[in-house]
């Protein structure tokens, strides 16, 4: 009898807790869509400092296998490209490390976007050199 109890109570918990990893995923991911929205009004709008918080944002609620984040991601270094070829080498570096520092902070048993991160660093470096730095 008692193993029987256990046996529910143990598959209650294990429901309980499948139940509240959705919903934490699920908010994030509301969350990280919310903000990838804002950051394309701002960039629609031409509001580069409102969308590069948007899409920085967005990759800070990183979900595993969502379009959002690369989708983020590829709009930073697009706003980074822009600015650097319009010839504003600081705005380009604000946008080029916004998107490292995202990828950064997001690491835990996974580390998503070491790509994006190396990439980063040499763009980086190159403006600095650039400058003489």
């Amino acid at each position: 009898m008692l193993t029987e109890k256990a046996k529910t109570i143990a598959a209650n918990l294990l429901v309980i807790a499948l139940m509240m990893l959705l919903m934490i995923w699920g908010n994030t991911w509301w969350r990280q869509r919310t903000q990838f929205t804002k950051g394309e009004k701002a960039l629609a709008e031409r509001n580069y400092i409102a969308a590069l918080a948007g899409y920085e944002a967005a990759i800070h609620m990183y979900t595993p296998a969502s379009s959002l984040v690369e989708k983020s991601a590829e709009r930073l270094w697009e706003i980074g490209a822009m600015h650097e070829q319009a010839g504003d080498p600081q705005k380009a570096l604000v946008a080029y490390r916004a998107l490292r520092s995202s990828f950064y902070s997001t690491h835990g048993l996974i580390r998503p976007g070491e790509d994006w991160i190396a990439r980063c660093d040499a763009r980086i470096a190159e403006i600095l050199k650039r400058q003489g730095y």
